[in-house]
């Protein structure tokens, strides 16, 4: 099989990281992490019209590029090499990809204002006790005349407080465990009754639990068919995983490099340290948590294209895979940096709480191993529990 990529990618990814280089130092990264907006706004519009990225994912009759798999693949390992702090998984992949999916016109306006880098809209339907399960959400939608009145709470919403509209899963039917009666609302973050509870995530990200208090929308902001909601989730799952595991590849290549490069570097007993015989173990065996892992990512993307039960298992497949690298490299790569390796000064802490990050980002370890368990055992998708 040839895993080469194109030319056009192989160009995608030069011009992206000759951007990332000129506007994204780890100095200036790490200022904007600190800041009080904790990103940049002008980053986000470079992104649409600099690069035209924000639409690359999404189908044309969008107004997006309609690129494949492998190339957001690309994209997402040169974010994870540089880390980017703004939110391209979660607006411009996830939320556009719903977006474009479900249509209708307050859809389709959205889309446009995300492609030109106008709006920023994000996914929010996690809750204090859904633990990566779609069907344990609990918050309720209700319909009043001709509006539809939203009531509840969202938690550890990425990218909350720059965000201009929320998409949110609320509950239209049914009861807190059920896989059906859930459905999707554009609410827009200034919408009365929207409280935003923001913070500053590990990983020198932003984050927000919002708060839904009577808030109205029209139904003309309900994404999609009603109670279908829990079906649209899950197949952006395996989507949204394997740009992540992308992300993680880069992340975990510059954790292996300034790791090796340091080493070459500190000198002990007179001589530098990558010529003791057991540090040089240690990080062949990174190296090759870094091979497998970039293995599992390839596979995810490649098995977007694959039937539904494929995509899933690939998925949980890889994320598996990517936290379990995530783990020993992060570790090793701090243990070998020594004390140095845990002050904000040097970039391989700021790569070490991403990749930790990382391993819980759509869904931990144990979760996806269960996941994988329970996908082995069937002979296709299953709707239900653990959002399978």
């Amino acid at each position: 099989m040839d895993f080469s990529f194109s030319e056009e990618q192989q160009q995608l990814r030069n011009s992206l990281s000759r951007f990332l280089k000129e506007h994204y130092d780890f100095e200036i990264r790490r200022k904007v992490a600190v800041s009080d907006s904790g990103w940049r706004r002008e980053i986000w519009r470079a992104l649409a019209s600099e690069l035209g990225i924000l639409g690359l994912n999404l189908p044309e009759k969008s107004g997006g590029l309609g690129a494949d798999a492998i190339t957001t693949m690309v994209v997402m390992e040169e974010f994870g090499r540089a880390l980017v702090v703004e939110p391209y998984l979660d607006s411009a992949l996830i939320a556009g990809q719903l977006l474009s999916t479900t249509g209708g016109a307050m859809a389709g306006d959205l889309v446009s204002e995300l492609i030109s880098g106008d709006a920023l809209p994000v996914l929010a339907w996690s809750e204090a006790a859904t633990r990566y399960d779609f069907a344990q959400i609990s918050m309720s939608a209700k319909k009043v005349g001709e509006y539809w009145q939203l009531d509840g709470r969202k938690t550890v919403v990425n990218a909350a407080p720059w965000a201009s509209h929320f998409l949110v899963c609320a509950r239209t039917t049914g009861k807190c465990g059920d896989s059906e009666g859930l459905s999707l609302f554009i609410v827009d973050s200034k919408a009365k009754g929207v409280t935003i509870s923001a913070y500053p995530t590990i990983d020198g990200r932003r984050a927000g639990d919002v708060e839904y208090n009577k808030v109205m929308v029209s139904a003309d902001a309900v994404l999609g068919e009603l109670d279908t909601a829990h079906e649209l989730l899950s197949t952006m799952r395996p989507v949204a995983i394997a740009a992540l595991c992308a992300e993680a590849v880069g992340v975990m290549e510059r954790l292996h490099l300034d790791t090796v490069e340091f080493s070459k570097q500190r000198r002990q007993f007179g001589q530098p340290i990558s010529q003791f015989q057991v540090l040089q173990h240690r990080m062949v065996d990174m190296y090759m948590q870094l091979e497998m892992a970039r293995s599992a990512s390839y596979l995810a993307s490649l098995k977007l294209t694959g039937s539904a039960h494929e995509r899933q298992l690939a998925a949980s497949t890889a994320k598996v895979t990517i936290a379990e690298a995530c783990r020993y490299i992060g570790q090793n790569a701090v243990q070998l940096h020594g004390g140095m390796g845990m002050t904000d000064d040097l970039p391989i802490s700021h790569y070490f709480k991403r990749a930790t990050a990382i391993e819980y980002e759509q869904g931990s370890l144990d979760y996806h191993l269960n996941r994988y368990s329970l996908l082995r055992r069937s002979t296709g998708p299953q709707k239900g529990g653990n959002g399978i």
